[in-house]
């Protein structure tokens, strides 16, 4: 029987760029294989999608396009604040990562544009828009 949404998995799983350059591995690492339960939300869609019905031993590649991975990027997400505004303890460049906190919790964002004056950030996920292809092994199910 395969696995079906409440069950419990460890799956062990290459993440590419239709490119085929890696961009996350537990096989490659050395880390434990990812455990998840099926349908609880806890995983992109997509990856949840793609164990469903396969069993032990089972080894297979998916490719995901963008909806069903961590989602289109969202034009929202990119805003823009005054230099004065970022303390002088974060580098004012493109591509640095920054953590912005208040009352309503924790968000991450990259700096993707600097002028004189203005600082753009961009909140969406770093894989946000992009295709994703995993190679997947079924390694317990429970």
């Amino acid at each position: 029987m395969g696995i079906e949404n409440g069950d419990t998995v460890k799956v062990h799983y290459t993440g590419t760029f239709p490119d085929g350059r890696e961009f996350d591995s537990s096989r490659n690492s050395g880390r434990e294989p990812l455990e998840f339960t099926v349908g609880q939300g806890r995983m992109i869609p997509g990856f949840e999608e793609a164990v469903l019905g396969h069993e032990v031993g089972d080894r297979f590649v998916v490719t995901l396009p963008c909806e069903k991975a961590y989602g289109a990027v969202d034009p929202k997400l990119f805003f823009t604040v005054a230099r004065e505004q970022v303390p002088p303890s974060i580098p004012q460049e493109v591509g640095t990562k920054i953590e912005l906190s208040n009352e309503h919790g924790t968000m991450y964002a990259v700096i993707s544009e600097v002028t004189d004056t203005e600082i753009t950030l961009d909140a969406n996920h770093e894989l946000a828009g992009k295709d994703l292809c995993f190679d997947i092994e079924i390694v317990q199910v429970s």
